[in-house]
Parts: C-alpha cells; structure tokens; sequence
C-alpha cells in the first residue's frame, strides 16, 4: 500500500497491511509533527505533493529495499494538507524475517523518501513561514 491523504493515517492498518505472518519482526516508522524548529514555536505545517510522481517514486524505493532486504510485507502512507503539532504526517511500515533487516529497510525507506519524493512541506511560525527542502541525496551515507 502507498497512500498520499488529506485524512488522518489510520496507523494500525498501515502496520496491518505491513504485517505477515512469515515475518519475525515488524518494524514501523511514525513521524509527526513537532513544535518547535529551528528554535521557534511551530504552529503547522502545510505539505504538499505532486501525488502521482509521488507514489511512483514511493514504489521505486521499496523495489530497491525489497532487491536489498527480505521484505515479506510494506506499507507507506503519507499526509498531505495542513498539519499542527502532535499529528502523524508519514508512516513506514516494514516485516522482515529477522529484525536487523526490518530495521535496515525502514530507516531506508524513510530516509529515501525524504530525499527524493516530491512532497514539500512548509512550516508556520509565530512570526512568518518557511519552505523546508528535501535533504540532499547521499545523506544517509549508511545505504549509499
């Protein structure tokens, strides 16, 4: 499953799409929105996507971590829309046989859809806003 919604993520049915029973671990990753960055009070966040691009570049990196890990099951969903503090805007969900694996492919997975999926978010301060850019690739020096 790869979803990009203006709803609210239903994390337990991304971690039950992720599920298998083969798997000896299941690994998840929430992000959410927090309250402060780079020192001042975060009001929201606003995320955009180019949703079609999106999913298609989703899938290009779970077929890379599905050709770098045993993965049995995966499932990433992503919140589009205004966001306020405590919200969840992104989860990954991963089952692996053995857990390392499970750890590994989701921190890839995460930290490449970071990097190269077209979903921009804007953070609403106090005092003005500011686009924040997707971090450039070769970050994650671990997987390159």
């Amino acid at each position: 499953m790869i979803k990009i919604t203006e709803k609210p993520i239903d994390v337990q049915k991304v971690i039950d799409t992720a599920t298998s029973l083969g798997a000896g671990a299941v690994n998840v990753f929430i992000g959410t929105v927090r309250n402060t960055a780079h020192g001042k009070n975060v009001l929201w966040l606003e995320y955009e996507a180019y949703e079609s691009m999106a999913v298609a570049e989703i899938r290009k990196i779970i077929d890379e971590a599905s050709h770098r890990w045993p993965l049995l099951g995966w499932a990433v969903s992503h919140r589009v829309g205004t966001l306020k503090p405590t919200e969840v805007s992104v989860v990954v969900a991963v089952s692996a046989p053995h857990r390392r694996e499970s750890f590994e492919a989701c921190q890839f997975i995460i930290d490449s859809l970071k990097a190269k999926v077209p979903i921009w978010k804007k953070e609403v301060f106090e005092d003005g806003e500011e686009w924040v850019s997707a971090r450039p690739e070769g970050v994650s020096a671990t997987y390159n």
